[in-house]
Parts: C-alpha cells; sequence; structure tokens
C-alpha cells in the first residue's frame, strides 16, 4: 500500500510560506576565523626559494612576504616544515630602542609574548640572542622577564630563544620567539652524530630539486649517519632504497638513526666503489660527498672524485638522476668541465656550519 503524502499544511516546504528554512552558514575553515600571529622563518642562506615554495603549500598561510606571513593555524603545522632551522613568532613594539622595553606597559606585553610561546612550545628556560646581551640592559630585562613568565634564564642553553633587532620597515624593535625548544634542522629521528653530518635540510632541498619518484631505485653511497635516507624515506615511498659506507662506525650510526625514525632500509659495510652490484642498478643516486676536512682530505678527494663518477656512471640508470653535494667545488666543477659523460646543473649554493656547500644534479649524456 503506498504511503500517504506527507502534509505540507506547516507550510515550511512552501515557498511562499513564512516559515522559511534558515540560510546555511557559509561553509569554511574555522580556523581562518581565528586569531592570527605574524612568523619569519629562520634558513640557511641559498635555501630561501625552497623555503618559500614549501610554505607556499600551508593552508592558511596569508599576507606571505618572502619568509614573513600570518597564520591563525594549529603551529604543529609549521613545524613539520623540512627546509628550515626555524620558525619564529614575530612581534613588534614602538621603542626607540632596547631599554624601551623594561618600561611597564612594554614589558608587561612583552612578558604576555613570551609566556604565550612558551606555553604553545613547551619551553622550560629562556636565553636572550641580541648585539650586546651582555649589558647592563639587556640583564636587567632577562631579570624582569625571568619574575614575569616564571621560567629560568639561562644564557647559553635556554630553550626559547629570543631574539632582539629594529624593524625591518619602521622605527622601533621587534622581538622573535623561537617556536621549538631546539631548530627543526635538529631532527627527532637523529640520535646519532657523525663527525662532518649532513645537515638535514640541506639534504631535503636536494631531494626536492633532484625530483621524487615512486619508481625510484635509490642508492646512497658514503651513506654516514643516514642523513640522506631517512629525509628521503619520509618523503614517500620508493621502489628500492639502500646505502653503504666503507665505515662500520657511520653504517652502526646510521643504523641507530633508522630505528628511531622507524625507517626499514638496508645500510651495509661496504665501499661505495667497489659494491659488485651490476650495471645500471639505480635510478638515483644521492652523495654527499667529503669535503676534505672534518672528513677526508683534500689531496685524497682528488683520487675520490674521479673513482666515484666512473663507478657511479656505471650504476646509474640510462635515464637516472645523480644528485652530489659537495664543498670541492673547484675540483667537481673541473672533472665536469669537457665531460663526456655528464651533463650537469648546479641546484643551489648555500651557506652551513662555515662553508659554502654547491649541489648538483646530474644525468648521462
Amino acid at each position: 500500500m503506498p504511503r500517504p503524502a506527507r502534509s505540507r499544511s506547516d507550510g515550511r516546504h512552501d515557498p511562499n510560506s513564512p516559515f522559511k528554512r534558515k540560510a546555511s552558514k557559509p561553509k569554511g575553515d574555522f580556523r581562518e576565523r581565528q586569531p592570527a600571529h605574524e612568523y619569519v622563518l629562520d634558513v640557511l642562506p641559498g635555501l630561501e626559494a625552497i623555503a618559500e615554495n614549501e610554505l607556499a603549500d600551508v593552508p592558511l598561510a596569508r599576507d606571505i612576504r618572502g619568509l614573513r606571513f600570518w597564520y591563525p593555524g594549529d603551529m604543529e603545522r609549521l613545524n613539520r616544515l623540512k627546509s628550515v632551522v626555524a620558525v619564529y613568532r614575530i612581534k613588534a613594539w614602538d621603542v626607540p630602542r632596547p631599554r624601551g622595553f623594561l618600561g611597564n606597559q612594554q614589558l608587561s606585553e612583552l612578558a604576555t609574548f613570551v609566556a604565550e610561546v612558551a606555553r604553545v612550545g613547551g619551553h622550560k628556560s629562556f636565553r636572550l640572542g641580541a648585539a650586546g646581551k651582555e649589558s647592563s640592559v639587556m640583564q636587567r630585562l632577562a631579570s624582569e622577564l625571568e619574575g614575569l613568565i616564571g621560567l629560568p634564564h639561562h644564557a647559553e642553553e635556554g630553550e626559547l630563544l629570543l631574539r632582539f633587532r629594529p624593524e625591518e620597515q619602521g622605527e622601533g624593535w621587534e622581538v622573535l620567539a623561537r617556536m621549538t625548544p631546539r631548530p627543526l634542522s635538529a631532527r627527532a629521528w637523529r640520535v646519532c652524530n657523525m663527525n662532518g653530518g649532513l645537515n638535514a635540510t640541506l639534504a631535503y632541498a636536494v631531494l626536492k630539486l633532484a625530483g621524487q619518484r615512486d619508481e625510484d631505485r635509490i642508492f646512497n653511497p658514503m651513506s654516514g649517519s643516514g642523513t640522506l635516507l631517512i629525509e628521503r624515506s619520509l618523503m614517500g615511498p620508493a621502489a628500492a632504497m639502500v646505502g653503504v659506507d666503507i665505515d662500520p662506525a657511520a653504517v652502526e650510526c646510521a643504523q641507530r638513526n633508522l630505528a628511531a625514525a622507524k625507517r626499514e632500509i638496508e645500510v651495509a659495510c661496504v665501499d661505495a666503489l667497489n659494491t659488485g652490484l651490476p650495471d645500471r642498478s639505480f635510478d638515483l643516486i644521492l652523495a654527499d660527498l667529503p669535503w676534505g676536512d672534518a672528513i677526508g682530505t683534500h689531496g685524497g678527494n682528488e683520487v675520490l672524485y674521479p673513482a666515484f663518477l666512473k663507478e657511479m656512471y656505471r650504476l646509474l640508470s640510462r635515464q637516472g638522476r645523480l644528485a652530489v653535494i659537495t664543498h670541492e667545488i673547484k675540483l667537481f666543477q673541473g672533472l665536469l668541465e669537457g665531460s663526456t659523460e655528464w651533463y650537469a646543473r648546479e641546484l643551489f649554493q648555500a651557506f652551513s656550519g662555515g662553508h659554502h656547500p654547491k649541489a648538483y644534479l646530474l644525468s648521462k649524456r
């Protein structure tokens, strides 16, 4: 038996009825309606463009001016940025010099700002980073903040780094507060450090520019503490990944870091120049070559580098890529000039730890 039609006597579905259905609220991310704060990214010089590209993919980031922007969302999203050294929340005051922060209103506002950052970041102490931080004014400012926010001031090891500097555009001063107790470049998975270990943000930058393909068979000769392998594995799947190093201590260190990162990647104690692997075994080879100071010598590199390029040419597939980071720029570029085997292009040059390494991407001619 058919069901009777629903009565429309209440007029709720009648377009001419006074009982109109309420208009639905416009949909959107609720975070867009939250108060936004201003932030700035700290990056290794030379990696600015890579950081800007990564920032452009952060939902809700707005009014982006280079590495400076406004953001109303969860700080956890910013803490996942891979190309940056640190994220700072930033706020400006209309004071002509740091002494102005000791005024009652300014000091109260500064303490509120610092306390909020500490609450979000979980910092247990703070320190000041500014020219003249040993001056009587800065020492008094540290003492006053210590009493107001309830965190101890540790001049060298404080977790919440506060940087004071003149405004970029204006006549006042601004304070930058690092949002995490440790720099983002100090990856949580790094439980073992090797002398001369690669900065993780450099590794990420090289990997992004080398191209990410799920079908890549990846090889990391001279793998050291495993930075390139771990950073690549965290970016997504690959057909295969393997690393080798001639130093047993490096292999053990890499295995510890891989375990901390929960990555299952084979790393073996093998000479990268004598692996015994078949020709064209890999589609992407990633190498942080010895720079001749912390690891290796300049004289030794003059022998190592040509042998390395010859062996990697053998191991690389016809359409494969070889990504190299080195500070032996003159030596490496000299080997590439007039090469009948390699096409090469420079990816970037960065400043890191007193060095100016370059990254290159090579392919077979």
